[in-house]
């Protein structure tokens, strides 16, 4: 399996400086800085990227439950929001809320929400993030 890199560089004092990102594809490349993070400054942030890898992570790995159990999604949209706050020492990601939509024919709500709550213990980033709470809210598209 192919290692995957990405790299970032900060130049300044936190408040004033500015800083760089690039993905290892190219996909982004450009700023970060303390207003993108921190209030709502042009660029990127860590977290942003978090929410992405884990709102694509999940939907491939709801994919492969889905498969795994005999249906396959004509469509998963999945939104991850990342909860950046002051915490007593400094800042920290308190919580990850997942919400998902699936069109899947043929598959009854309860094994719905079960394949759901599966995928997100299961995916890759659920797991790295393990020590971080994980909220789900699925539904399913009749």
């Amino acid at each position: 399996m192919p290692i995957r890199k990405s790299e970032a560089e900060w130049k300044g004092n936190l408040m004033e400086g500015s800083g760089h990102m690039r993905l290892g594809t190219g996909a982004y490349d450009g700023p970060f800085s303390f207003k993108s993070r921190m209030e709502n400054g042009a660029g990127t942030n860590p977290e942003e990227l978090i929410a992405a890898a884990h709102a694509g992570c999940y939907s491939m790995a709801f994919s492969a439950g889905l498969a795994k159990a005999g249906f396959t999604a004509k469509r998963i949209h999945t939104t991850a929001s990342v909860h950046f706050d002051k915490v007593e020492a400094g800042f920290a990601i308190t919580g990850i809320d997942l919400e998902t939509e699936a069109e899947v024919p043929g598959l009854n709500e309860a094994t719905f929400l079960e394949l759901a709550e599966a995928a997100k213990k299961g995916c890759p980033v659920s797991k790295a993030l393990a020590a971080t709470p994980i909220t789900l809210k699925a539904r399913l598209i009749p």
